[in-house]
């Protein structure tokens, strides 16, 4: 089975309040399911790398084989197909424990999204932080 994954990370401050959004969909269209989750305190880069560790997590048990990325994080989608390097201590934990992850999947592909194309992981990422959803 393929899905895809809207993530997104908000952050009020930078760092500041930071929470995660990530809405799954089978390839089709056909909604799987949302999740959010309040993070505390982090850079808005962190929560977007920490909404697509909360993604791959949520894919892996739904029995996803293949999985298709789409966030409206320019830095991390670029980050994570080499276009750039990672330079940030932090950002390379982050994406050492993607690579981990993605390991759980026969495929994984990355896909930079406008920020309207990922209006629900963004709602869902800032009602974690109005929520505090833990």
């Amino acid at each position: 089975m393929k899905v895809v994954l809207n993530t997104d990370g908000a952050s009020r401050g930078n760092p500041g309040l930071a929470g995660l959004g990530v809405y799954m969909s089978k390839e089709d269209g056909t909604p799987i399911g949302g999740f959010k989750k309040f993070i505390g305190e982090a850079t808005n880069n962190v929560a977007e790398y920490r909404a697509l560790i909360l993604g791959l997590d949520e894919a892996a048990n739904a029995g996803a084989r293949q999985v298709e990325v789409r966030a409206d994080s320019e830095l991390m989608i670029k980050q994570l197909t080499g276009v750039y390097k990672i330079k940030n201590a932090d950002m390379q934990t982050l994406a050492q424990i993607v690579r981990e992850k993605e390991k759980r999947f026969a495929r994984v592909t990355y896909k930079h999204v406008p920020r309207a194309q990922n209006s629900v992981a963004d709602k869902l990422a800032n009602e974690a932080i109005d929520e505090r959803v833990p």
